[in-house]
């Protein structure tokens, strides 16, 4: 196992609004959010301040920092509150209220959803950074130029940190690992199903930050997961059943007659799974049609006759 970077928070600290955390209004400018940082994290930082609630204070006023701070996370804050980096809110997973759907029908067991173009339980002590928030302790760090004003090392920095890298499958689908942590030995890890690149899990003496190899045949993003299927000129016009890959294993899917080239078939449910739910994102397919490039002398006749009548 190798030593990686920094480690992120895991989870939302609060449900708190964030411009009250830091004692600002809502049209407040970068500098403003600084001075109020500055102010909020040298009065809650544990190694200033002892009392009970310190940590859980400083790591609100990091989390409403790194969030208003940064203009994409501070616009969609704005408008969906702290929906917005949940599983599923945008900033970390899946759909959510950043996208819609089109039309549906039903097929069997699934779901399909045209449009046309031109959970497995977490081990105990594990935490996920679905919002993608950083250590509070490094932002601190990071403000101030580097180390603590107070004399300390940085909590961060006082526990180790490595990555492990997974096959696409591996991280979808939960994989337990043995490996060689440095001073410790072999020790076996359970990666829980539905983990990104990128994500952190802490465990009870070490992070772990997850790096997903790419794969051949899926693409991902967030929970949901795409792909390419090459059909053939006639099954676009006539319909078809064709067989696609999902994480779970090949499954027929039905083209429809009059299908047009680049059609996103959605799957519902058969995406990647969300962490601590039973929820799943959706598998989409995108229908590419292939156009023979030579053509027997019957095939032109055939198709001079179809498009005289």
């Amino acid at each position: 196992m190798r030593e990686a970077g920094r480690p992120h928070f895991l989870f939302m600290v609060t449900t708190k609004d964030y411009y009250e955390i830091l004692g600002v209004n809502k049209s407040a400018s970068v500098d403003e959010l600084k001075k109020a940082y500055r102010k909020q994290a040298l009065e809650w930082h544990p190694d200033r301040n002892k009392s009970p609630e310190a940590e859980k204070r400083f790591k609100e006023v990091n989390e409403a920092y790194e969030v208003l701070s940064d203009k994409e996370k501070r616009a969609a804050y704005d408008q969906y509150g702290h929906s917005a980096f949940q599983p599923g809110g945008g900033f970390g997973a899946g759909a959510g209220p950043f996208g819609g759907r089109t039309r549906s029908y039903q097929q069997g067991p699934f779901s399909y959803t045209y449009t046309t173009y031109g959970g497995e339980e977490m081990p105990e002590g594990m935490g996920f950074d679905f919002g993608g928030f950083s250590d509070p302790f490094e932002i601190f760090s990071q403000f101030f130029g580097g180390g603590s004003p107070f004399g300390g090392q940085g909590r961060s920095q006082r526990i180790p940190r490595y990555g492990i890298s997974l096959s696409f499958m591996e991280a979808a689908k939960g994989v337990e690992k043995e490996v060689e942590i440095p001073k410790v030995g072999r020790k076996k890890i359970k990666i829980p199903a539905g983990v990104d690149d990128g994500s952190r899990i802490k465990f009870s003496d070490f992070y772990l930050t997850i790096e997903v190899k790419p794969d051949k045949t899926f693409k991902r993003e967030g929970y949901d997961v795409y792909i390419k299927k090459e059909i053939s000129l006639s099954q676009a016009i006539l319909g078809a059943v064709v067989g696609v890959p999902t994480i779970d294993g090949e499954l027929n899917l039905r083209v429809r007659p009059g299908t047009q080239p680049n059609t996103m078939v959605r799957l519902r449910g058969q995406g990647i799974p969300v962490p601590h739910s039973h929820q799943r994102g959706d598998q989409y397919v995108r229908l590419e049609v292939k156009i023979p490039e030579k053509l027997s002398r019957r095939q032109r006749e055939l198709l001079e006759e179809f498009e005289q009548s």
